[in-house]
This record gives structure tokens, C-alpha cells and sequence, in this order.
């Protein structure tokens, strides 16, 4: 076993024990933090494995935007910050769900590759990987970013009551309810 073996299993301890943490936690702040540490222990991953590319991209796009995104909403939306008691759920139902997923992958994949050595292609560089990107997969990167964009959009509208809402008339009729009243110039005689 190679020190990266080793880093390769200590990263990806890191990560399942962290997104363990995401699902555990009654804090939906600390939640997202956690997704912080378990993204970021994949992108560790993807370092080890000589991926670069693919690691700074899930640093930026998914440590960088998405986590800051989901925090962004969680203020924008004023979610209790704190333990929320609507979360305390029992937890045996989804554990069975996981575990039993995670062992039917598993056999699955065992039993798909019996422990055969399987000839990996040549290795990815970032201008092949660009070509691809750019080439094939360029409408499904816009259409995201548009969701996104329309995600963060949507938030900003929820979280502010007064958008889109008519200016409710002052009983004394000056003005809408709770502006400031004009400010009138008058000169030295005290006309107006």
C-alpha cells in the first residue's frame, strides 16, 4: 500500500464521515458547513488521483458556489439557525434505505468486475477536456447556470416581502404608509 493509497483512504473517510454529519446534524447551518469539509475532501480526492482540473472545478463550483448559494438562501428565507425540533425524525428508516442501496452497489460491482484488471485509457488533459466540455456538453452547462440564476433570483423575491406589492396609502393621505414625508424648501420668509 502506497502513501497515496493511504491518503486516498483517509480522504474518503473524511468525506463519508462528514456527509454523514450533513444528514446527522439539526443545525442547517452547520449542515451546509459540513457539505463544506465533505466537498472539499473529494476535491482532496480528485488531487490524488492527478485530476487537477477536476478538483480546482469542484473547489469553485461546488465548495465556492453551490455551499455559498444554499447558505445565501438559508439567510435570504430567515430559516431558524438554531436546532429545529421538526427535524428530530427517526432515523432507522433512512438508514435501512442507505445501507441497503450501498450493498446492492456493492454486489453489483463486484460482481460486474470480479476483481479483474481493467486497462484504463490514456490519460485527460485539460485541452481534451475542454474540447469535450465545450464541444458536447456545452448546452447542459447553460441551462444550469440559467437555473441557478433563476434559483437565486426566486430567493431574493421570497425573502423580500414588499416586492411586487402595491404602496398601501397613509390614512392621512400623504403618501404610502411608512415612507418618509418630502422634504419641503422653504426660504427665508417662511414660504414655501
Amino acid at each position: 500500500m502506497t502513501g497515496a493509497d493511504v491518503l486516498l483512504l483517509a480522504l474518503g473517510a473524511v468525506a463519508v464521515g462528514s456527509g454523514a454529519l450533513v444528514v446527522a446534524t439539526r443545525h442547517l447551518v452547520r449542515a451546509g458547513l459540513w457539505l463544506v469539509v465533505c466537498l472539499g475532501a473529494l476535491a482532496g480526492n480528485y488531487l490524488v488521483l492527478t485530476a487537477e482540473l477536476v478538483a480546482w472545478v469542484q473547489v469553485l463550483i461546488y465548495v465556492g458556489a453551490v455551499v455559498v448559494l444554499l447558505l445565501f438562501a438559508v439567510m435570504l428565507t430567515r430559516a431558524p439557525i438554531g436546532p429545529s425540533d421538526d427535524l428530530d425524525r427517526p432515523g432507522w428508516p433512512a438508514a435501512l434505505v442507505g445501507a441497503g442501496s450501498g450493498l446492492g452497489l456493492a454486489v453489483l460491482l463486484v460482481d460486474a468486475f470480479r476483481w479483474s484488471r481493467v486497462d484504463l485509457p490514456a490519460a485527460g488533459t485539460a485541452e481534451r477536456l475542454g474540447e469535450q466540455v465545450f464541444r458536447s456538453w456545452v448546452l447542459p452547462f447553460e441551462v444550469l447556470s440559467v437555473l441557478l440564476l433563476a434559483a437565486l433570483v426566486g430567493a431574493i423575491v421570497l425573502s423580500r416581502p414588499d416586492i411586487g406589492r402595491p404602496a398601501t396609502p397613509d390614512p392621512a393621505g400623504e403618501g404610502p404608509a411608512g415612507s418618509e414625508p418630502a422634504a419641503v424648501a422653504v426660504d427665508e420668509g417662511g414660504r414655501r
